[in-house]
């Protein structure tokens, strides 16, 4: 009679976690499938967003970058050094600089990279790039 009672007891301690296994390999599952795959699509045109317009900031500074290479800040020439030294300035004198870059079409994209950068490096964390509304029949 005590052998009978000791296996009882015995295979009730035991916790099964099979099912709990196989639901965890489900839910991997799932979030595999789920998930979206980096797109590396080469047709793009990136310079139209929405047209849902946001208003400026009130002190906004413009970063600009034209299709001759040339960079200006608030409509004065500059290049990288330069433009970090002013952003440097500008974020002692105003610690809520917000900034907006802005890049003609035919700008190369490492050129708005290299802008990006030299913003991190000035730590201006307000930064908006800026688009063109998309007319009404594209939307």
């Amino acid at each position: 009679m005590k052998k009978c009672s000791q296996t009882a007891h015995h295979s009730l301690t035991e916790l099964n976690i099979t099912p709990l296994l196989d639901l965890a390999f489900v839910l991997l599952v799932i979030f595999i499938i789920t998930t979206t795959p980096v797109v590396n699509d080469l047709d793009l045109n990136l310079p139209r967003a929405s047209p849902r317009q946001k208003d400026p900031p009130k002190k906004a500074n413009y970063v600009t970058a034209d299709g001759a290479g040339r960079l200006f800040l608030n409509k004065r020439e500059v290049d990288l050094v330069e433009l970090h030294a002013q952003l440097v300035q500008l974020r002692i004198d105003d610690p809520d600089l917000s900034v907006i870059v802005r890049g003609d079409a035919k700008t190369k994209y490492d050129r708005i990279v290299n802008i990006m950068d030299t913003l991190q490096q000035a730590n201006v964390v307000k930064v908006e790039l800026a688009t063109e509304p998309l007319p009404a029949g594209e939307r």
